[in-house]
């Protein structure tokens, strides 16, 4: 993803060794969330949001992207994304880079909020040919949202 960003005002945090002095010192974050087995979050997501979570977010905003898929795991496709938007939006934080759910075949989502995801859902898996279009046109709408909220 950092290679659609540019390098320029770009800091790669990896979220096993992040620690919460990492987390404070940004206002715009651009997560990556993996859906795991039956709509879980991975691991390392598991064990690092404990250290935020009685933190205020407000005015931090958060674009989300990751990865599930839509005909192995139809009833829970990116959940992953889902359940960071709740966390993050209870706490005060804006989410940015809603995607259209056209296109994908799948059963149920909670990243789902009427016609859109909240975030970029991409299956390496079943729709790898889409991809790269998904990421260019999503990191053009998260710019925008991100150069709006200044």
């Amino acid at each position: 993803m950092i290679k659609h960003l540019g390098e320029k005002n770009v800091e790669e945090v990896n979220v096993d060794e992040a620690n919460h002095k990492d987390f404070e010192k940004f206002d715009n974050y651009i997560f990556a969330v993996p859906t795991w087995f039956d709509g879980e979050l991975p691991n390392y997501w598991d064990e690092f949001l404990p250290t935020i979570e009685e933190d205020s977010l407000k005015g931090k905003t958060f674009a989300l992207f990751g990865g599930g898929d839509q005909k192995g795991y139809p009833e829970n496709f990116v959940d992953g994304l889902g359940i960071m938007a709740d966390f993050l939006e209870k706490r005060g934080g804006r989410i940015v880079g809603f995607t259209s759910i056209e296109g994908y075949n799948f059963e149920a989502s909670l990243a789902q909020r009427g016609d859109q995801f909240v975030g970029l859902a991409l299956d390496i898996e079943n729709q790898a040919a889409h991809t790269e279009e998904r990421i260019e046109k999503w990191i053009k709408e998260v710019g925008k949202a991100l150069i709006e909220k200044k």
